[in-house]
């Protein structure tokens, strides 16, 4: 009995040092503690920061491994037009794609210091489960079975996207159609997508006859509606409009219906589960982008915020004695390099999609303050 109570005197001493610890934290709620190796964060650039008062913390595995690599390896489509788009040369350009690059100057400060790595959509899922790629950015659709059942996290929206279809006008088809005009269509879309399910259920519930004819690989399933062997091409809008500015035949008009999309499709970063750190690094490498467009921080003027912004920008790009991205286990100019070398969320938007003619305006994609609901919680 003796010994059970001086352990317990022993658990209840440890417990008040942690609460007297946390006690002495400046606030701040972002704080990892619930990774498994005890080393600090690195402060090789702390801006000035007062070490005594912020919160010893560990790093995450996903952090560690990749700083031993040296790399990030970021899944992406390598199909998806102004996403993820495998050029003629092998390089990948895309809104996705410069997002792996914005992590990467995050970790790195280098945009470069990072493996695009094309996925199907099949295998990506595989890909963040066994750690082959250490995020995806592959215009994956956050739902309620992803984020449980698959067992992945997802990240901020990067975009706002919603189902429709594409099929040739001279077929009938009109930027007025819908599903009652799917009757006895052949339908291509991905494999083993929510767009698949959707279409199915929507056909149902409208009581129509369509048949499916998919594939994994979504550069076979659009020269599928382009040979004509199917009449309705779905998928994310987004996707459509790509496709269509990019691969419209001369002569013909395809058209995108409904106006209103049949489904609602976040699409964001996705990463492996129960690690806190990692999450927050993905977490606030996205934000910082969506900050910095609602402050008027670009790749520009960057270095004169930095000296001029207000409080706010200035504790974002590490130009504070309070940054807080040396607590996150980065170097306090983290966000400063994402801004410096990839731009903000609008030039990032802007340098691709705007290119194959999807614009913000009058957009869910719009700054939250402008009618959209791009918005970023304050970096404080």
């Amino acid at each position: 009995m003796t010994s059970t109570l001086k352990r317990l005197l022993a658990l209840l001493a440890v417990f008040s040092l942690v609460i007297a610890a946390c006690g002495s934290d400046s606030g701040d709620d972002s704080a990892d503690g619930e990774s498994t190796e005890d080393n600090t964060a690195d402060d090789s650039d702390s801006s000035g920061a007062d070490d005594s008062d912020t919160v010893e913390l560990t790093q995450g595995g996903t952090l560690d491994e990749v700083l031993a690599r040296g790399k990030v390896n970021c899944g992406v489509s390598g199909q998806a037009v102004a996403f993820s788009q495998t050029q003629a040369d092998g390089s990948i350009t895309g809104l996705d794609a410069d997002f792996c690059r914005a992590v990467a100057a995050a970790v790195f400060g280098d945009a470069e210091a990072v493996e695009l790595k094309p996925l199907s959509a099949t295998d990506r899922f595989t890909a963040v489960q066994t750690g082959e790629v250490d995020v995806l950015m592959r215009n994956t659709t956050w739902t309620q079975s992803r984020d449980t059942e698959v067992g992945m996290d997802f990240g901020p929206t990067t975009y706002y996207d919603g189902q429709q279809m594409m099929a040739r006008e001279s077929d009938g088809f009109s930027a007025d159609s819908g599903f009652a005009d799917l009757e006895g269509s052949i339908v291509c879309t991905n494999a083993g997508t929510t767009t698949e399910k959707n279409i199915s259920e929507g056909a149902a519930a409208a009581g129509v006859e369509i048949t499916l004819n998919t594939s994994d690989d979504w550069d076979a399933v659009v020269q599928t509606f382009i040979d004509g062997a199917c009449d309705v091409l779905t998928t994310d809008g987004s996707g459509l409009v790509g496709r269509k500015a990019t691969q419209q035949p001369d002569g013909e008009n395809w058209v995108i219906f409904p106006a209103q999309p049949i489904s609602k499709e976040p699409l964001g970063p996705t990463y492996g589960q129960n690690d806190s750190q990692w999450a927050d690094i993905i977490n606030w490498t996205v934000y910082a982008t969506i900050i910095a467009d609602e402050k008027g921080v670009t790749s520009a003027n960057v270095d004169d915020m930095l000296a001029n912004g207000d409080d706010e920008v200035k504790r974002l790009l590490g130009g504070a004695d309070d940054e807080l991205q040396s607590g996150m286990g980065l170097s306090g100019d983290a966000f400063y390099q994402v801004i410096k070398q990839m731009g903000n969320y609008d030039e990032i938007f802007a340098r691709h999609l705007n290119e194959v003619g999807i614009k913000r305006e009058g957009s869910a994609n719009a700054r939250w303050n402008e009618g959209g609901l791009i918005y970023a919680p304050p970096a404080r």
